[in-house]
């Protein structure tokens, strides 16, 4: 039993496809994955209804060759392709590191920027009132 389903345990969602062998065969395994609408890709022969296949491969399902060839060529693919997507997913993730650190460099400009400006307002301020002070006493003696 642990040697059919062992690695459904392992799963943590659906199967984005369904790779088949023999349809006939594996009738019920196809039935799920129409429900549940994984695809479905299989190696045909004569004897299968292709009908409810996604993607039909035309080969002999009895042949062990056949089944190791195909088998491994869908299997490489299927590593090319997670290979590919990582790839992806680390430029993505780079891209969007480099853009938080230009948003976060663009943030602290404008913290610097306003800074400035509440620093020359301050400064304006003071000048003000030392400028309101001065004139005060020399009115004063003016009357």
């Amino acid at each position: 039993m642990d040697r059919n389903l062992g690695g459904i345990r392992e799963m943590t969602g659906l199967p984005a496809a369904l790779f088949v062998v023999d349809p006939k065969r594996e009738a019920i395994a196809i039935a799920e994955a129409t429900k549940l609408n994984i695809p479905i890709i299989a190696i045909v022969d004569t004897n299968c209804d292709p009908e409810k296949i996604d993607y039909v491969i035309p080969g002999n399902d009895d042949a062990i060759r056949t089944i190791r060839l195909f088998s491994g060529q869908i299997a490489d693919a299927y590593n090319r392709g997670a290979e590919r997507l990582r790839q992806v997913m680390e430029i993505e993730a780079k891209e969007k590191a480099e853009a938080k650190a230009k948003a976060d460099e663009a943030a602290a400009v404008v913290a610097a920027q306003k800074a400035a400006r509440e620093a020359e307002a301050a400064a304006a301020a003071e000048a003000a009132a030392a400028a309101t002070e001065s004139a005060e006493p020399a009115a004063a003696e003016k009357a």
